[in-house]
């Protein structure tokens, strides 16, 4: 076989295997939220504090990179921009609301663990309604992660309150919605761009979150210690605008469902985000644990595309 019929499918292992790195780096940044989190609340700060000085900070970057791409970009229907505000508001804004809400009942464990349902959810929802042939690899990789993930957390599962249905299907809610946004942001990027769809949608969330607050809280609320601004800035860049355009670049590269299930290595990584930065310690089923997550990104990797 010749170098030339060799180099098409060269080229298109290598943009799966640049997707598949895009979308793992956008799972860890994202991630690092929770440690960020857990930090700021040393400043006896809540929830709905931190998601709204979060997405305040992040407003003014998408704002400007949609006002750019507006401008370098043909106009769109008005269905578009319909499905855009959709996305935006069941995407960041309904999936993390519902998350934090959900927190209220249950262990960070449990919420964690539900999570991950995402990628299946994904995956049905593609199965179901979008015909898309799911792969043996793929199922896979699924399976070995979850496995892995169960390990990592099944320490925590047992600790709820007294409200663990509830919380449980708030967190469930956020893991659809979620699975919905990558679903219908898969089928929408593709003619609207990355990039453009990130910006315009991150930015109805952040106006969402920036409503919500100053529906629940008074201004004077926004008088907070430097270090809970500069841990906000720090959200605010490298655990939402970052991860947020790496992840929507690698779903219009290798697809929402393969997108979803490299995401399962991004909470696993906070393990050892917190042991550096937290004093958490690691035990020898976190290590497990991680190493099967790991295994199923491997899997994955080796699908044929």
């Amino acid at each position: 076989m010749s170098s030339a019929t060799l180099s098409p499918a060269i080229s298109k292992r290598q943009a799966y295997l640049g997707g598949l790195l895009l979308a793992v780096v956008g799972a860890i940044f994202f991630s690092a939220k929770a440690i960020v989190a857990k930090l700021m609340y040393r400043y006896h700060v809540d929830a709905v504090m931190v998601i709204s000085l979060r997405m305040m900070f992040s407003f003014p970057m998408f704002a400007v990179v949609a006002v750019w791409q507006a401008r370098h970009s043909p106009p769109l229907a008005g269905r578009d921009y319909a499905k855009i505000v959709f996305l935006g508001l069941i995407g960041y804004y309904l999936s993390s609301f519902l998350d934090f809400l959900g927190l209220q009942y249950i262990s960070a464990g449990l919420e964690r663990l539900i999570l991950f349902l995402t990628p299946s959810f994904v995956l049905l929802i593609s199965f179901t309604f979008y015909k898309r042939k799911v792969g043996l690899v793929e199922w896979a990789a699924l399976l070995v992660s979850y496995l892995g993930t169960a390990l990592v957390l099944q320490h925590d599962i047992n600790t709820g309150g007294s409200n663990v249905v509830l919380g449980s299907l708030l967190v469930l809610g956020a893991a659809i919605s979620y699975a919905l946004y990558l679903i219908f942001s898969g089928e929408l990027v593709r003619r609207v761009g990355a990039m453009r769809l990130v910006a315009y949608a991150m930015c109805v969330s952040s106006v969402a979150c920036i409503v919500q607050f100053f529906i629940l809280r008074p201004a004077s609320a926004l008088v907070q210690p430097v270090e809970v601004y500069q841990l906000s800035a720090f959200n605010a860049v490298f655990c939402t605008v970052l991860p947020v355009f790496l992840t929507m670049i690698a779903v219009a590269r290798i697809g929402a469902p393969s997108a979803a299930q490299a995401g399962l290595v991004g909470p696993v990584s906070t393990l050892f985000l917190g042991a550096m930065l937290l004093d958490e310690p690691i035990t020898a089923i976190q290590l497990v644990g991680t190493a099967l997550v790991l295994s199923g990104i491997y899997l994955l990797s080796r699908k044929k595309t």
